[in-house]
């Protein structure tokens, strides 16, 4: 069951010298920020992947300070506590906590560039040893496909034929040279519009033959390869 907001820091004004509201409200706002992960990287996307560069341009400092205000506010049946939100505003206080958030933010994207980074080279690797030697099976990424008369087959036990109305209009006879551009032209496609590395699978349904499929869980896409 989902915890009221607030109700977590409750207990920080129970006893005789608990912390200030102040550092409450400081606490309460780097924890929602760690919280908010998902929701900064979503806008960070959004936004284009523009780095903020100060407290005044970050995506989610005073929105995580607003909704952490409200929460302390939202606070019922503590007397001692709201007398503590009536002190004066510390106008130092808060830009110290304002700085604080920025660079939690900060730190956040800059992991989350990291892994994109991680993510390319890994990518760039990946594409390089397709092209320096034999076509790597990309569901075990260890042997090495076979393709004969329409049938690509690897020790790790795909086994595939060309029978997709579409593949065999672009290439009538399927061979090594022609799957591995076709997979390296479905990667190339999906890293134009996102740095995750996919995974490739194969799926069967009910009836139908096994299908070679491409997929991204970062940015929810697939692709039938083969």
């Amino acid at each position: 069951m989902a915890e009221a907001p607030g109700s977590g820091r409750r207990s920080l004004y129970k006893a005789t010298g608990s912390p200030s509201w102040k550092e409450a409200f400081r606490q309460g706002c780097l924890e929602r920020m760690r919280n908010s992960r998902d929701r900064l990287l979503n806008r960070y996307r959004q936004a284009g992947g523009g780095v903020p560069g100060s407290a005044q341009s970050t995506l989610l400092v005073h929105e995580v300070m607003e909704e952490e205000w409200s929460a302390l506010r939202s606070v019922e049946g503590r007397p001692e506590a709201s007398a503590q939100l009536e002190e004066p505003l510390d106008l130092a206080v808060l830009e110290e906590i304002q700085q604080e958030l920025a660079d939690q933010e900060r730190s956040i994207i800059g992991e989350y560039e990291k892994s994109l980074q991680f993510d390319e080279r890994c990518l760039s690797i990946m594409l390089a040893e397709w092209e320096a030697n034999p076509l790597v099976c990309p569901v075990c990424t260890k042997s090495s496909l076979r393709v004969a008369n329409g049938v690509v087959t690897c020790p790790c036990g795909l086994h595939l034929s060309n029978h997709l109305t579409f593949f065999t209009s672009w290439f009538p006879e399927l061979t090594e040279q022609r799957l591995r551009t076709c997979i390296e032209d479905s990667v190339n496609a999906h890293s134009a519009h996102c740095a995750h590395t996919p995974e490739f699978s194969v799926t069967q349904a009910t009836g139908e033959r096994p299908t070679l499929l491409m997929s991204c869980l970062a940015c929810d896409t697939w692709t039938a390869i083969l």
